[in-house]
């Protein structure tokens, strides 16, 4: 008998399962389950893009891309972030990706060595330090607080820098917590890196749902386009999940080393999702907006509703989630979504599934109708009044 335990990767064993996926999967095996779980938008992707990847198909585009993705695709990449942002980058800069996670993978992949320090934001999503860990690097957590509006401070990343700190991952807006940084914050996170040689890698997947304000990427900040690499994709916004399509634009010295990972793990983004980011990027802006106003319009009922029942909820401002504290039930985060699941049939995720410093909250998604949301928050109330008085 092969002993698989002895020839598995001693960084395969230390990597936690995703906290995520482990009550999406228990509440896929009851039925009857209100599942607030999984960020995954309830809105169809835009027909037109649809559309156009039939059309694709139909016209038999289905060979390999150029490795970094399609030139008319980057040409739209490069256009789109010149417009929203007003920050220019050459196509070469550019390399499409398998979702936003692969360019996430490739950008740390790409500049972590064994004992590098990366700064993480946290609460967060979770692949950040699993990935730094397989690359030999030292996860460094930078753990946010409610009090603050759950936003990096400069006071706090000074602190934890050090002579081996590589790189600071900037999660804005926020999965799980909603936080946005606003141009004074950012501003302020440029001083504390000024005159070092620390590399920002700034995920924005849910920069297009922004509420009450316009988003601001760090790349907008003087001096700071050099050293960031900028994570974006179709997920959210195009409500284009299962296409897996994303991006990253860079420093060209740095876009350089990440395709080479890109080249031999990838070799070139899905040729049909190309093609439909194509359309989504040219005349999607309405369908896009359209959504952000559904989900703030559900936004703010969640979050009046939890604070209504006794769950303190800060207002987030960005992404399609809440992240209510559960502290005054006097239950532990997994206590607390265990119980929820298996009494009253609504799942939702520890807060502790995305860092130690989400202890005590939960995430609640809102990218459900408002009716699946109005019965979860009915259940909910349900479960916590005893615990609260």
């Amino acid at each position: 008998m092969i002993d698989y335990d002895k020839l598995v990767a001693a960084k395969c064993f230390d990597m936690k399962p995703s906290g995520i996926r482990r009550f999406f999967d228990l509440a896929n095996a009851r039925e009857g389950v209100i599942s607030l779980g999984v960020g995954e938008p309830d809105f169809q992707t835009p027909w037109n893009v649809r559309q156009a990847a039939i059309t694709s198909l139909e016209k038999g585009k289905t060979k390999y891309t150029a490795n970094s993705g399609m030139a008319e695709l980057k040409k739209a990449i490069v256009n789109k972030i010149k417009t929203q942002l007003g920050v220019s980058y050459d196509e070469n800069e550019v390399i499409v990706t398998v979702g936003g996670s692969e360019g996430i993978d490739i950008a740390v992949r790409s500049l972590v060595n064994p004992g590098d320090e990366v700064l993480i934001v946290e609460p967060c999503f979770v692949c950040y330090a699993p990935i730094v860990s397989l690359c030999g690097g030292i996860p460094v957590p930078l753990e946010t607080v409610a009090e603050n509006d759950f936003k990096l401070t400069a006071e706090l990343l000074r602190s934890k820098i050090t002579d081996k700190t590589k790189l600071l991952v900037l999660p804005f807006p926020n999965n799980p917590t909603g936080a946005v940084m606003d141009r004074h914050d950012l501003e302020e996170i440029a001083d504390v890196l000024e005159g070092t040689d620390i590399l920002v890698l700034t995920d924005e997947i849910y920069s297009a749902l922004t509420y009450g304000g316009t988003h601001c990427s760090i790349v907008q900040i003087r001096d700071m386009q050099e050293r960031t690499i900028f994570v974006n994709g179709f997920s959210k916004a195009y409500s284009m999940t299962g296409w897996r399509l994303g991006y990253i634009a860079a420093p060209e010295p740095l876009a350089r080393q990440m395709l080479k990972i890109h080249q031999y793990a990838i070799m070139c983004s899905p040729t049909v999702s190309q093609y439909a980011a194509i359309e989504a990027l040219q005349s999607c802006d309405r369908d896009v907006e359209k959504m952000r106003v559904e989900y703030d319009q559900r936004r703010r009922w969640l979050v009046k509703s939890l604070n209504e029942i006794g769950l303190d909820c800060f207002e987030p401002r960005g992404a399609f989630y809440v992240f209510p504290s559960i502290k005054r039930t006097g239950l532990s985060s997994e206590e607390f979504c265990e119980r929820l699941l298996n009494e009253h049939d609504v799942a939702v995720v520890p807060g502790n599934a995305f860092g130690a410093s989400g202890e005590g909250f939960v995430r609640i998604s809102y990218a459900y109708s408002l009716k699946h949301i109005m019965t979860a928050v009915e259940r909910i109330s349900d479960f916590i009044s005893p615990m609260i008085k």
